[in-house]
């Protein structure tokens, strides 16, 4: 395999520019993008060779405000936390998600029972599983950056409220509501960094040689 120098550059733009983008058009997107971010995410790396999600497509409007209903009573039930810090009121101000106006949002879920009960890697690690999906759902990034979409990921719901309302078994894991369009307003850093919620860590900060703590 050999890249061109320009082939390799785009690989880490798409990597560096990638954002979690919360505001969207509700210009609906192209069938031929939407199918080749999807294969994108089947195309990761799983353990195992496990291949354990699912992609619930959800365009249906009434679907969508559900979800969005119940991201808005778990960001709600979150605010009570930050307000022992005295950060509620800036946590209420955060776009969390934009899953009413974006005109797809995909439920990316796990089957811990796909493959048996023996996985190669997962006897030892379980989580690998779900670790295998996040593999999924940065592909899936990265893919809809080349393809200029955005997409956000929204982790703000509990698990039985999305199982009930995209009817999902109760053994299948819904680990994000991804949402898909185009944006007018793609952040040039991340949202949380920009409105002064975090920092990045310092790159040198978090390098340790052979043991843990040696810089």
């Amino acid at each position: 395999m050999n890249f061109t120098p320009e082939q390799r550059d785009a690989v880490y733009e798409a990597i560096r520019n990638r954002r979690d983008v919360r505001s969207f058009k509700s210009d609906p997107l192209e069938d031929e993008k939407v199918q080749r971010i999807l294969l994108a995410g089947h195309h990761a790396p799983s353990v195992g060779f496990m291949q354990p999600w699912d992609f619930i497509l959800v365009r249906d409007e009434q679907i969508k405000d559900q979800l969005a209903l119940a991201a808005d009573k778990e960001r709600r039930a979150l605010a009570i936390h930050f307000a022992q810090e005295g950060r509620d009121a800036h946590f209420l101000t955060l776009k969390v998600e934009g899953l009413r106006e974006a005109p797809l949002t995909v439920c990316i879920t796990c089957d811990p029972t796909r493959g048996g009960d023996h996985v190669l890697g997962r006897n030892s690690i379980p989580e690998t599983d779900i670790l295998s999906v996040a593999c999924a759902i940065q592909n899936m990034w990265l893919a809809a950056y080349a393809e200029g979409i955005a997409m956000g990921w929204v982790s703000f719901y509990k698990k039985p409220d999305v199982r009930r309302i995209l009817g999902i078994p109760p053994h299948i894991e819904p680990v994000a509501l991804l949402s898909f369009g185009y944006t007018d307003d793609y952040p040039s850093a991340p949202i949380l960094e920009q409105s002064g919620w975090r920092k990045r860590e310092h790159f040198a900060d978090l390098l340790h040689q052979d043991r843990w703590g040696q810089k």
